[in-house]
């Protein structure tokens, strides 16, 4: 498995704390990608870990990606290996790996004012796995090579020029946000993970070109990059990437379709051929690091209010239900599945924006864009975004460099062997959502020791105008509809904030010895729910 970097040394902030937090194979580290540069020079065919790719001057069709996924799915898989690697590199410590930076004024693109730069990325530390990558420029192919020169490395020691080509493990993308300056967009490094900001934000969320088996009993298989065919931009269009993945169960063509803004845009369409059944497959997956909150901070002995990247996932389910469901850091992992048939959206959020909620002054997780998704297609295989769920990991988790939550649509339908499934979504990367949501939101989130030693007490903010609709601009008569399952509800408490738009519900539960409790919260008027479904899972 690669492991991506700390992303935080890419975030517009001083740089990141030491950290005590060790690499475990089911902890993802969060991602920070180090620039590298490239050459472009014409050459003969790429081999892939013994699978041939295109050689230059091939023409780029709208079906050269699927026949080349096609292709690598008739063949047997070839894990990848690093022995090409010098051995130094493979040594590298994350701080050293750092270290490796592209050259000033070598980025692809940085002087053709198209709007983006490319930075391909250097192999090393974690990052060993090998991937081709490709300009496509007047409908043909033209591979990067890699050339030592294009590369600034304090304090480490690359290849000769000539004697060993290491090549790359990614590549990141700087655009311009509405500004002369080109900044930090888009990383495409480690396994199959991606991720984009938005204007002004801080690198968090990882997202998954495709997931497998995630927590799964049998062991997570973790699809990986083999190359990448980027499209040369016109002048104000957005970036396209198209990119191939393969892993034991299957080979993927990927088409993303790139724009950077207020809210980044990503359009994805996806086609994945398969070498056996696929019965656990995870679509449009995401991932981040959730430590310590307000209702979540046993056993912390820590500074600061709060230190995640995002505090909740969001559903907007086919029945067109709002939910919200803060994530938290248990001692057991937990799994979720949250049913649903052509679900409207769903993703990481990252509500708090306020410096106080965190008092952070390295990390600055207020920073820390929400990954929203929303589906828009899918053939073959009865359709992979008709039923099944969405599905929410929470890993335990002691380092706040661990995305140890993981959220994904799991279809219900698996996908046989020798087959084909396409897909389609769209991502937003974003502060907020441009479209409001049409009840009042959560907007707070707090727990702690109750009246007594074994009850829980709650406190769940709601904000929105329509907790406020009732005349003279008073809070209406509300109901409150509350469930513990198992467990009970001992007592509940409303108490109204006009001046904030809120209502806080507080409310003691008894868990009576259960190992978990499923919680239940809304508001209504008149009969009619006026707030987001808020659900929690509370575990001792």
């Amino acid at each position: 498995m690669t492991l991506p970097l700390d992303r935080r040394q890419d975030a517009p902030h001083p740089a990141p704390r030491p950290s005590s937090g060790a690499f475990r194979r089911r902890d993802l580290l969060a991602g920070a990608a180090v620039a590298a540069g490239a050459a472009l020079l014409p050459g003969a065919a790429a081999e892939a870990e013994g699978f041939a790719l295109p050689a230059a001057g091939t023409p780029f069709t709208d079906t050269t990606l699927r026949d080349l996924a096609r292709t690598l799915a008739g063949q047997a898989f070839a894990k990848p290996n690093a022995d090409d690697l010098p051995e130094g590199l493979k040594t590298l410590s994350r701080e050293q790996y750092a270290g490796i930076r592209a050259a000033p004024n070598t980025a692809i693109w940085h002087d053709a004012e198209l709007g983006f730069a490319l930075e391909p990325l250097h192999r090393g530390f974690v990052y060993t796995d090998k991937v081709a990558l490709y300009l496509i420029e007047d409908g043909t192919l033209r591979p990067v090579a890699y050339t030592r020169e294009r590369f600034e490395a304090a304090g480490v020691t690359l290849p000769e020029p000539g004697k060993q080509d290491p090549g790359f493990s990614g590549f990141k993308v700087k655009a311009r946000f509405g500004t002369a300056e080109l900044s930090d967009f888009a990383v495409f490094q480690g396994a199959s993970f991606f991720r984009l900001l938005a204007r002004g934000q801080g690198f968090g969320i990882n997202a998954r070109a495709l997931a497998l088996r995630p927590a799964d009993s049998r062991g997570e298989e973790f699809p990986r990059w083999r190359a990448f065919f980027i499209e040369k931009p016109v002048v104000g269009g957005p970036l396209i990437v198209h990119a191939l993945i393969d892993s034991e169960s299957a080979a993927g063509a990927l088409r993303l379709t790139l724009r950077p803004g207020e809210a980044s845009l990503a359009d994805i369409e996806g086609t994945i051929v398969t070498r056996a059944e696929i019965d656990h497959l995870g679509l449009a997956g995401m991932q981040a690091s959730y430590l310590f909150g307000p209702h979540d901070s046993r056993g912390t002995d820590d500074a600061r209010a709060g230190a995640y990247a995002a505090g909740g996932l969001q559903i907007r389910n086919g029945g067109g239900e709002a939910i919200w469901r803060p994530v938290h850091n248990p001692q057991s992992l937990q799994i979720s599945s949250f049913l649903d048939s052509e679900p409207k959206g769903f993703g990481l959020m990252q509500r708090a924006r306020d410096y106080a909620a965190f008092q952070d002054d390295v990390q600055h997780w207020e920073w820390r864009p929400s990954l929203w998704i929303e589906p828009l297609g899918a053939s073959g295989v009865d359709g992979l975004w008709g039923e099944g769920a969405v599905t929410l990991l929470e890993i335990p988790s002691d380092s706040e460099l661990n995305e140890n939550i993981l959220a994904y649509w799991r279809p219900k339908a698996k996908v046989p062997a020798k087959r084909e499934a396409s897909f389609s979504y769209r991502q937003t990367w974003c502060w907020r959502l441009a479209d409001p949501l049409p009840v009042a939101a959560v907007t707070g989130t707090r727990s702690g020791r109750g009246s007594t030693e074994a009850r829980r007490l709650f406190l769940v903010d709601f904000s929105g105008d329509a907790l406020f609709s009732g005349p003279g601009g008073q809070m209406p008569d509300l109901e409150t509809v509350l469930l513990a399952s198992p467990g009970k509800i001992v007592r509940q408490t409303l108490y109204p904030y006009p001046e904030r738009r809120t209502v806080r519900v507080a409310f003691e539960m008894e868990p009576s010895g259960a190992p978990a409790c499923e919680l239940r919260l809304a508001l209504k008027t008149a009969g009619r729910q006026i707030t987001e479904t808020w659900l929690y899972r509370w575990t001792p």
